[in-house]
C-alpha cells in the first residue's frame, strides 16, 4: 500500500445520474466542471448526498466567495454584489473552468483520501477512538458488533470491505449523521450529540440539472441579507483541529460549515479496501439560533412568557408528507401563530425571484427538496433514512403569493380537520362494534392524508399567484371539492367496513362530572355525526 494514495480531486468517486438514468462515478473536478451534464447526485442514500452535496458547495464558497468568473478578485458584501456574481454564474450555464482549476490546485494535496498527515476529511490524532468495523461505516449497513442488519443489502466481503471510493462518500456521511454510539476517551468531556446534519431538517433547492442545483444552493449572503465572512474550508487550515469534543463558536461562513468536523475520523485498510475506521467525537456548537445553517428548517421555542423567542433545528418527522409543514417553512407565522425562522435557502430563492433582481423567472417552478434519518433511543442508532420534494412556482414565495400561501397554510389546516374528524369517526365505529380503539383512529387518519396526498401535490403545483380573482376563486372551489370528497369516501369506506354488529351498535355509558349518562353508539349515528362535523369544517372555510 502507498502511504500517499487516491487523491478525490483525480480519482472517481462521486456516483452522478445521467440523463439517460446512467448512474456513474466521476472526481470532484470532473462534477463541478461538468454538473450541468448530470442530471443529480445518485449516491447510495439520499443523506449521503447531501453530504457530497455540501462539500460540492464549499469547494465553490472557496472558488466564488473570492473571485469573479475570470477569476478576478470579488468582494461579496450586499445584496447587489452577491446577486451580480450569482447571476454572472447563472448565465453561463456551467462553471467556468480556469477559476475551479487553479483553486483545486492550490489545494490539491490536500486531497489525498489516504495521507501520513493531512488524510482528507481525517485526522491521525483518532486512532485512539473507537474502533469500528466498514459494516459500520456503510450507512446502507449501519452494523455494530451488537447490531446486527437480519435482511442487509450487502454480504460477504461487500459487508467487511469497502472500495476507496465507496469509503470517500461514507466517510462524508459519517462525518455529517453519525449516532451517539462511541464512547469519549477523555473524561470529564461534553456530549456532542449526532452529527450536525443528523441534528438538523435538512431542505435544499433543487434545479433542473446539477449545475443549477448546486447554484440554487449556493447562498451568497446569509439569509440573503448579511455578508458572510472569510470562507474556510477545513482543508485551508494550517493546522486541523484534533481534539476530542471541541465546542467551537458558530462559523460564520459556509465553507466552514459544509466542511465541519464533528467527528475525528481514521480509515483503516487492507491492500486496496477499506475495512473499518476509528472514531473520536469532534467539532460542535451551539444549536441554538445557529443561522450560520441556511439548509434547516426551525423550530420556536419560548423559556416562558414574555422572553424572547429562541429557534432551534427541527429534525422532519417522517411519518408527515413535505407539504404538510408548508406553514413552518414558507410563511411568516405558523398555525399557531408563533413567529417563524424562514430557512436561508428559501430566503435566497425568495431574493433571486424577486423581479428587481432579474435572475429567476416568476414562472419558474421551483423544487424543494428535504432530507433527514430518524434515530432510536437517544440518537443512539439510525433506524431510518427519508426524502420528499414539493414543486411550486417561484412567485409562491414573494411578496405577490403572500395571499396564496395563507389560502394553502388554511387549507392544510382544513385538512388536518378533516383527518380529525375521520378519526373521531373510527373510534366511534370501533365503541360500536365494541372492538378495540387503539390506533384506529390514528389508522383512518393516515388513510386519509395517504389519499389526499397527492391530489393536495397536484394542486400546489397547479397554483400560478398571477391568476386573477375569477381563476383564483375556481381553483380554490375545485380543490374544496376535491378534498371534501375524498373525506366523505373515506368515511363510507370506514363505516360499510365496521360491520353488521357496528350497525346493530350497543350502549355506552360515560361519566360527565358527577353523572353517569348512557348513550346509544352505532353506525348508522357515528355517520351523521361525522356528516355534521364535515359540515361545520365547510361553513367555517
Amino acid at each position: 500500500m502507498k502511504e500517499i494514495e487516491f487523491n478525490l480531486l483525480e480519482e472517481p468517486w462521486i456516483r452522478v445520474l445521467r440523463p439517460d438514468c446512467r448512474v456513474e462515478e466521476v472526481s470532484l473536478r470532473q462534477v463541478l466542471l461538468q454538473a450541468q451534464a448530470y442530471s443529480d447526485l445518485a449516491g447510495e442514500l439520499p443523506t449521503q448526498d447531501v453530504a457530497v452535496l455540501r462539500l460540492l458547495l464549499a469547494v465553490l464558497h472557496g472558488v466564488f466567495g473570492r473571485v469573479d468568473t475570470q477569476g478576478q478578485p470579488v468582494e461579496i458584501n450586499n445584496i447587489s454584489s452577491a446577486v451580480r456574481q450569482w447571476r454572472s454564474l447563472w448565465e453561463l450555464g456551467r462553471f467556468p473552468e480556469q477559476p475551479i482549476l487553479d483553486y483545486l490546485e492550490q489545494w490539491h494535496d490536500r486531497f489525498w483520501l489516504f495521507h501520513p498527515e493531512r488524510p482528507f476529511w481525517q485526522v491521525p490524532e483518532a486512532e485512539i477512538g473507537t474502533k469500528y468495523t466498514s459494516a459500520k461505516l456503510n450507512g446502507e449497513l449501519s452494523e455494530s458488533g451488537n447490531k446486527l442488519r437480519l435482511f442487509p443489502a450487502y454480504a460477504g466481503t461487500g459487508k467487511t470491505e469497502l472500495t476507496y471510493a465507496q469509503a470517500a462518500r461514507w466517510l462524508l456521511y459519517i462525518n455529517g449523521f453519525d449516532d451517539t454510539s462511541s464512547k469519549p476517551k477523555g473524561t470529564g468531556l461534553p456530549s456532542v450529540g449526532a452529527g450536525w446534519l443528523g441534528k438538523l431538517g435538512l431542505i435544499q433547492a433543487v434545479g433542473n440539472n446539477l449545475f443549477e442545483t448546486l447554484l440554487m444552493n449556493l447562498m451568497l449572503l446569509q439569509d440573503a441579507s448579511k455578508a458572510w465572512g472569510e470562507e474556510k474550508p477545513c482543508w485551508e487550515l494550517d493546522h486541523p483541529r484534533s481534539g476530542e469534543r471541541i465546542e467551537i463558536s458558530q462559523p460564520d461562513n459556509p465553507a466552514a460549515l459544509f466542511t465541519l468536523q464533528s467527528r475525528r475520523l481514521l480509515l483503516h485498510r487492507n491492500g486496496d479496501r477499506v475495512i473499518g475506521y476509528a472514531l473520536l467525537g469532534g467539532d460542535f456548537f451551539e444549536k441554538t439560533n445557529a443561522f450560520c445553517e441556511q439548509m434547516t428548517i426551525w423550530r420556536t421555542t419560548q423559556e416562558k412568557k414574555d422572553a424572547p423567542f429562541i429557534y432551534l433545528p427541527k429534525r422532519h418527522d417522517p411519518s408527515r408528507q413535505f407539504w404538510r409543514e408548508f406553514p413552518t417553512i414558507f410563511t411568516e407565522r405558523s398555525s399557531a401563530d408563533t413567529p417563524i425562522h424562514t430557512p436561508g435557502i428559501v430566503r435566497w430563492m425568495t431574493l433571486l425571484q424577486n423581479p428587481t433582481q432579474h435572475c429567476l423567472s416568476s414562472k419558474t417552478l421551483v423544487r424543494f427538496r428535504v432530507t433527514g434519518v430518524e434515530y432510536g433511543d437517544k440518537d443512539f442508532f439510525v433506524t431510518d433514512t427519508f426524502q420528499d420534494e414539493l414543486s411550486f412556482h417561484i412567485s409562491l414565495l414573494d411578496e405577490i403569493g403572500r395571499a396564496w400561501r395563507n389560502i394553502i397554510k388554511g387549507e392544510i389546516h382544513r385538512c388536518e380537520q378533516f383527518a380529525d374528524a375521520l378519526g373521531k369517526l373510527a373510534r366511534d365505529l370501533a365503541q360500536a362494534a365494541g372492538a378495540g380503539e387503539k390506533d384506529v383512529s390514528q389508522s383512518a387518519k393516515e388513510q386519509f392524508y395517504f389519499r389526499i396526498d397527492q391530489p393536495f401535490r397536484q394542486w400546489l403545483y397547479s397554483i400560478d399567484p398571477d391568476w386573477d380573482e375569477d381563476e383564483t376563486d375556481a381553483s380554490l372551489a375545485a380543490w374544496r371539492e376535491q378534498s371534501r370528497k375524498i373525506a366523505y369516501a373515506l368515511g363510507h369506506q370506514l363505516v360499510e367496513e365496521a360491520g353488521p354488529t357496528a350497525f346493530v351498535g350497543r350502549m355506552m355509558k360515560e361519566k360527565i362530572g358527577k353523572k353517569e349518562v348512557e348513550y346509544r353508539c352505532a353506525a348508522p349515528i357515528a355517520s351523521n355525526k361525522f356528516a355534521y362535523r364535515i359540515s361545520i369544517i365547510e361553513k367555517k372555510g
